[in-house]
């Protein structure tokens, strides 16, 4: 969290809740000076526009949402245990801030939008040598042939579709809060099995 000590960071935290609730494009300067209690003028002397405030948010938020993978991919973990914390670590995160993979990727398809951020992002988990311990445990035999792009589909819609669509199958079912919470660790378990039983068919691994 944002330690709100100074005028600047009470901008910052407060453009944080703006911008994940209504984007870039749905929001205004006026509002994020409402929301943190300032006014416009020092919104624009702190962060000059509202598109600079914007990429300091969002630099922010991304890495935070990365922050756990990098950690995971730099241990000394084996390769299953690495994508079973991965799972752990993503439903951990995201039932903490459901809200966040659906900014990141509305912001990412906004149009003209620059993907510097996430493409440090990915130099950042390539050097971490994950990629290459997956290729060798490939030519072991011990892991399936796939790509980091295919593990990153299987992983990512098993772990953030049920948060983002917990609405929508809330009302087809019929379920409460705490019914649809008990359904995310079934479903968090059947996924973690599912994907290393798909990924580690070789039983030598453990």
């Amino acid at each position: 969290m944002i330690n709100c000590s100074s005028s600047e960071d009470k901008i910052k935290d407060a453009a944080k809740r703006v911008f994940i609730l209504k984007g870039f494009s749905g929001c205004t300067s006026r509002e994020i000076a409402r929301e943190s209690g300032m006014n416009v003028a020092l919104v624009n002397y702190y962060f000059r526009s509202k598109d600079k405030l914007f990429q300091i948010i969002f630099q922010a938020v991304l890495e935070e949402f990365m922050l756990s993978m990098f950690s995971v991919f730099s241990s000394d973990a084996s390769l299953k245990d690495k994508i079973k914390i991965l799972i752990e670590r993503e439903y951990e995160f995201i039932s903490k801030n459901p809200e966040i993979p659906g900014f990141i990727i509305n912001e990412l398809s906004r149009e003209n939008k620059e993907s510097s951020e996430v493409v440090e992002m990915l130099n950042k988990i390539s050097a971490s040598g994950v990629m290459k311990q997956a290729e060798e445990a490939q030519k072991k035999g011990e892991m399936r042939k796939i790509d980091i792009i295919g593990i990153s589909l299987l992983v990512t819609s098993n772990c953030q579709y049920p948060f983002m669509a917990k609405s929508l199958l809330q009302k087809m079912n019929g379920l409460s809060d705490k019914v649809y919470l008990e359904y995310l660790e079934t479903h968090k378990k059947n996924v973690t099995e599912m994907i290393l039983t798909y990924l580690f068919p070789n039983p030598i691994i453990n």
